[in-house]
């Protein structure tokens, strides 16, 4: 509260006054009178302070219950209803804090919180109570113990607190800055400006922060960043009081008057919608405190320091038959305070007392306070006797006096300590089973679930060599917010591999932080594109270096070819500096497949919503469709080429497929009958399948299989099945085998664990895998750590060797890199390879002409097991040097993970460590080593200007008559820095879902999806300019739900190539033009170009983009519309009954063009300002709405134009 303008009286109530009181009892004084109150100095009691034991309160009106003294003759300075239990606290001028109990005021505790300074204020937590003084910021237990003692600087004359959340603090006063203090680690964060003379009042909503000032002024702030968003010039005094509630702002002060400063009977009353005062509220009290009291109104409770008090609408008439009286000791009410409950009133006079007021007989202060601990009763000293007789006499009722000594019951710490290998010791209770949990049903508090016969009844095993390190590794993982008793699995899996998602906000994307989940340069994808599901499979052929170059380098005449749409987004991601990027037109296309849907790679939204099927399974059959599909782009022989370009790639021979070249594996296929006769045939796979040995499923013994022997039985695979015999001439039973010829520069695995035996298997293996492990290095295994000694393991960059631990050899059968040997007698062979290997046999380069690989793991895809969400999927990417160098400016090599947007670097182990329980092997992806070296990595950009001559209309009723523009000729192709007017209009295909939350608020589940219909270009200097030269509409074979004719001027029919008289051609064609002019340099002018090229799907770089919608913008308001700009600065009305794209773009055009004039090449930034100021002024005088014609047609006719005629 701000004392400014109060009763001078007050003056007289000085620390020093009150440093010395010390009450005494006098003689002849009833010692009953003692309860609940405390004397003055002078021994005389307060008379008029007991109350009744029976009081009759109506219910409904507040009437007076209970008053206490605090501290006799102290003013109170400041009263706190407690959040968290049913106490009130009190703070008096000489810094002491006091606490009571329940409606009855009982004392609770008192203590000194500052020898000399006045508390200000106080704030309960759940902890504790937070007290401020001038210049201190104190956190003590409720019992009187300090936690904390925060002492700020000197200068400091602190007057405020605001809890903005559980651990951040502000604390602001009358100085130029507010402090925001870190309540875990107790220590400043931030200091925010604000202007003199200070805050002394600060309120929370949801919206804004609202800061008070002694000036009388109500400054509102933006949650994030403290900047100024509004200001209300209240009072022209002092402020006093002010309350928020809903949209409703009320604030009481003092007004100047010639005799000095007056209280102020007429409330400010503000409408935050609107951001305007509304009709002031006269009330018959002299305001000095206010809250809002909503029960069934919103009504407001105005105070008087003479105890007058009235209730009011803040929006009403002020009755005078609503006035109550306080009755104070003193002259005065120092503070007010309302419960949380709105139950319960507290005052506090100038002479120390508490005045209570409910509106019930037995008012409750908070809706839900937990039980106050209360201190345990003194002990009496005397002792009970004890018979030394009795032998079983417990000895702990002799009392045991104090000592530092030893105690005969303190044991050393190596008798009481375990044996090294006695884990007996310290055994704990096996986790129970997740089946149990998962199939548990409550009934109160008891649960019931199926035996589900997993073991024998009533015993339960101890696997004593790894129950302490399974339980302090699940010790480490991040605890999930959904809880426990949601999902009783979902502990295991850390936060970063939980299936992220996008929160939208009234402004869409423009305020979600996606840095929060990418700290990386490189470029995440979203997720809420319908079959976004194969984002980790984008990022894994991207990160494929000579894939990258291939897909970037070719361009064929197919209007759906994944191939080029891949290589427009692989683009993207290297333009990309850490912001995601969208696959949208690249899944537009892959919908359209007649293959992808036949294979069920096409999910329903409804399915991906909730998870149906099984993701591992998807993205493993999506791997193979890819695979082909690229292949058979790469392969067909194109005809007369729409594009020069395309056939520049610096891959390929003629005819033949890089694809082929880099995933291909040649194979025989011999079919030998019982016969004898013998078939062979010649074929080729992109990829190969895991086949687990039979019979080894089910073998719970712990067979050891190396990764290489089910790798090479799995290639070289042999099968019994039944075949047609052409010497039988029927079928007969048959032995199918396979030899590889030629091995692939890329193995391509999928390792189809789609059961529970699959994935027992892998459990299985890695257990066994880790008990050889430990074996082997078991002498230098110390404290859960060892270091592989026959091993030379990769240093960082500054020569460090990493050292591996138990933990990260726990789960882990997969290797990092693998050989390959082609022997004479078409056989192969495969084993696992180490670094200490290559130590001796040799560099892998050299034995390549013998037939012999080395194969490095390049990435894994997991499935993340999530039963709530249906799961989701991620990539583990070793990110070479090239892309490295590209984006960091960096050479190295770095494992990551990739999910969706979020991008995070990982330990190498991380990609290999596999918890069946929760993460499961999909695909893995080894390269040849040296691969890169072997094909040219130069990207040749295969777009070329005859993308921007005159193409036919897809469309068949159009005519040369109906065109709306002209092409460019070859001597008009635009130069680097030319400038382009840009405008495009977007269909509706996938309505906005949304859902209304509690408070009436609207949360958006997922966006709208768009489509762009028509996208137009204008020249921006020359002879023609505005004279468009691209104005496509763009043909859709996708079922449009609402074509936005009002906003878009997109009718029915002028997509549909049967019916439409407009120029209709392919997204494809009208991206490749597009395309050009971002490579070849050009700048574009438009209105809102974010989000066109958004939902165009094209990365520009910001150098290229002006945009008028940030050109005219003032810091903290509104953005303006094009069609209010052009009426204020051009004189024009546009966009009258529907929009065009034609006329938008030139608009744009011409506004770029004014701003120049008006900054002066921007050279003026002041004097634009200036300009800008006067266009906000007139925005809001009328409404940002455009006059209509019979009305004033010119904002030239006005007094804030002149200024910018000036200009």
């Amino acid at each position: 509260m701000n004392f400014e303008g109060l009763d001078p009286g007050l003056a007289e109530f000085s620390p020093a006054m009150h440093s010395t009181l010390d009450p005494v009892l006098d003689a002849h004084l009833n010692p009953s009178l003692l309860q609940n109150v405390e004397l003055d100095p002078e021994g005389v009691a307060l008379e008029a302070l007991p109350v009744q034991e029976s009081v009759h309160i109506m219910e409904g009106v507040y009437s007076e219950l209970h008053s206490v003294v605090a501290e006799v003759g102290v003013p109170v300075s400041v009263s706190h209803f407690d959040l968290h239990e049913e106490m009130l606290w009190v703070g008096s001028h000489g810094g002491h804090a006091t606490s009571f109990f329940g409606p009855a005021l009982e004392r609770y505790s008192s203590f000194q919180v500052n020898g000399s300074d006045d508390i200000r204020q106080i704030q309960s937590l759940e902890n504790g109570i937070l007290f401020l003084t001038k210049n201190n910021l104190k956190y003590m237990a409720r019992g009187g113990l300090i936690i904390f003692d925060y002492l700020l600087d000197e200068c400091e004359d602190m007057h405020s607190l605001l809890l903005t959340d559980n651990s951040t603090l502000l604390i602001g006063g009358l100085q130029n800055h507010v402090l925001e203090i870190d309540l875990n680690t107790v220590q400043e964060t931030q200091k925010y400006a604000v202007e003199i003379p200070g805050v002394t009042i600060m309120r929370q909503t949801n919206r804004f922060f609202f800061c008070g000032h002694t000036s009388g002024k109500i400054s509102l702030r933006d949650l994030r960043s403290f900047k100024v968003e509004h200001e209300f010039d209240a009072f022209s005094g002092s402020l006093s009081d002010f309350d928020v509630h809903g949209n409703l702002l009320a604030a009481c002060g003092f007004s100047s008057r010639l005799t000095g400063l007056a209280c102020d009977r007429f409330l400010k009353v503000y409408d935050l919608r609107m951001m305007r005062a509304i009709t002031p509220l006269q009330v018959h009290v002299d305001p000095a405190f206010l809250r809002f009291i909503p029960t069934y109104t919103s009504r407001l409770a105005i105070i008087s320091q003479s105890g007058q008090c009235q209730f009011c609408e803040p929006t009403g008439l002020a009755n005078p038959a609503d006035i109550f009286h306080v009755n104070p000791v003193g002259p005065l009410l120092m503070t007010f305070d309302v419960s949380a409950s709105k139950q319960a009133l507290a005052f506090g006079d100038s002479e120390g007392c508490v005045h209570l007021w409910t509106d019930s007989p037995e008012p409750s202060f908070n809706p839900y306070s937990r039980e106050t601990e209360f201190a345990l009763p003194c002990l009496v000293d005397s002792l009970p006797p004890l018979d030394w007789s009795q032998d079983l006499l417990p000895l702990s009722l002799i009392p045991v006096p104090l000592t530092t000594d030893t105690l005969l019951s303190d044991w050393p710490a190596a008798n009481s300590a375990p044996a090294p290998r006695t884990i007996l010791a310290y055994r704990r209770a096996p986790p129970v089973d997740a089946e149990i949990l998962r199939t548990m049903k409550k009934v109160g508090f008891i649960g019931y679930a199926p035996n589900p016969r997993t073991r024998l009844r009533n015993q339960i095993p101890y696997r004593l060599k790894e129950s302490d390190s399974e339980f302090d590794n699940f010790s480490q993982v991040t605890e999930s917010p959904i809880g426990r008793e949601e999902e009783p699995h979902l502990h295991m899996v850390s936060k970063k591999y939980r299936k992220v998602t996008i929160k939208y906000s009234k402004l869409g994307l423009e305020d979600f932080d996606f840095k929060h989940y990418n700290k990386t340069l490189f470029a995440g994808l979203e997720p809420h594109i319908p079959n976004a599901y194969c984002n980790c499979m984008i990022q894994v052929l991207y990160f494929l270096e000579p894939v990258r170059c291939l897909i970037q380098n070719h361009l064929c005449q197919k209007e759906f070819c994944l191939a080029c749409e891949l290589g427009f987004l692989f683009h993207m991601l290297d333009l990309s500096r850490g912001d995601p990027c969208q696959g949208s037109n690249f899944l537009r296309a892959f919908r359209t497949i007649p293959e992808a849907s036949a294979l069920g790679l096409i999910l329903a939204d409804s399915d991906e919503a909730s998870g149906k099927g099984s993701l591992a399974r998807l993205i493993q059959r999506w791997n193979r469709f890819i695979l082909t599909q690229l292949h058979q782009d790469m392969q067909e022989l194109e005809g007369p080429q729409a594009y020069r370009g395309a056939g520049g790639s610096s891959f390929c021979s003629s005819g033949d497929s890089v694809i082929g070249q880099l995933f291909s594996c040649e194979m025989e296929n011999c079919s030998l009958c019982r016969c004898g006769s013998e078939t062979v045939r010649a074929s080729s796979t992109l990829l190969f399948t895991l086949s687990y040995p039979e019979g080894s499923i089910c073998d719970k013994t712990g067979k050891n299989y190396d990764f290489a022997h089910v790798l090479k039985r799995s290639i070289c695979l042999e099968q019994n099945t039944q075949a047609w015999c052409d010497n039988c001439e029927k079928y007969q039973p048959t032995i199918q085998t396979r030899n590889i010829r030629h091995l692939p520069d890329i193995l391509v695995i999928n390792c189809e664990v789609n059961s529970s035996k699959e994935a027992d298997f892998w459990r299985l293996q890695a257990e066994v895998a880790f008990k050889i492990a430990v074996k082997k290095y078991g002498g230098e295994i110390k404290n859960k750590e060892f270091t592989l000694a026959d091993r030379k393991e990769p240093r960082s960059a500054e020569g460090l060797l990493y050292c591996s631990s138990i933990e990260e050899m726990k789960n882990v059968w997969l290797p990092f890199s693998i050989r390959m040997k082609m022997t004479k007698n078409k056989g192969l062979d495969v084993c696992n390879w180490t670094d200490g290997d290559e130590m001796q046999w040799g560099p892998a380069r050299a034995e390549e002409e013998h037939g012999v690989y080395v194969y490095d793991l390049m990435a894994t895809v997991v499935h993340i097991l999530d039963s709530r969400t249906g799961g989701s999927l991620v990539a583990h990417i070793k990110v070479g040097e090239t892309y490295h160098q590209r984006k960091e400016g960096v050479t190295h090599q770095q494992w990551y993970l990739f999910n969706d947007f979020l991008i995070e670097p990982i330990d190498k182990y991380e990609a290999v460590q596999f918890d069946m329980n929760w993460k499961v092997p999909a695909i893995l992806y080894y390269v040849k080593r040296n691969l890169n070296s072997r094909y040219n990595l130069n990207i040749k950009n295969p777009i070329e200007a005859s993308v921007l001559l005159a193409e036919a209309s897809l469309a068949r009723k159009q005519r040369k008559t109906h065109t709306t523009f002209i092409p460019l000729m070859l001597n008009e192709m635009p130069q680097v820095g030319d400038l382009v007017g840009l405008d495009a209009e977007f269909v509706t295909l996938n309505e906005e879902e949304a859902e209304l939350r509690s408070d009436g608020t609207k949360s958006t589940i997922k966006p709208s999806q768009m489509s762009v219909a028509r996208i137009t270009c204008v020249r921006g200097q020359g002879p023609n300019e505005g004279i468009p030269f691209i104005d496509d509409y763009i043909s859709t074979q996708e079922q449009v739900v609402d074509y936005l004719t009002q906003y878009s001027g997109i009718k029915p029919g002028d997509l549909d190539a049967k019916i439409s008289s407009k120029h209709l051609t392919t997204l494809k064609s009208t991206y490749l033009k597009l395309r050009f002019l971002i490579d070849i340099g050009v700048k574009f002018v438009g209105h809102g170009l974010q989000k066109d090229f958004r939902v165009i799907n094209l990365m520009v770089p910001k150098d290229q983009v002006l945009d008028t919608v940030y050109l005219f913008h003032m810091p903290r308001k509104r953005m303006i519309s094009l069609r209010f700009l052009a009426w204020y600065f051009l004189d024009l009305k546009i966009q009258g009954e529907t929009h065009d794209s034609i006329e938008d773009a030139r608009t744009a055009l011409q506004l770029y063009r004014k701003y120049l004039e008006l900054s002066k090449n921007g050279t003026e930034p002041e004097s634009f300002h200036k300009v800008l100021k006067g266009l906000y002024e007139k925005g809001r005088k009328m409404d940002w709405k455009v006059p209509e014609p019979e009305s004033q047609t010119s904002p030239k006719n006005t007094a804030v134009f002149p200024s910018v005629l000036a200009l």
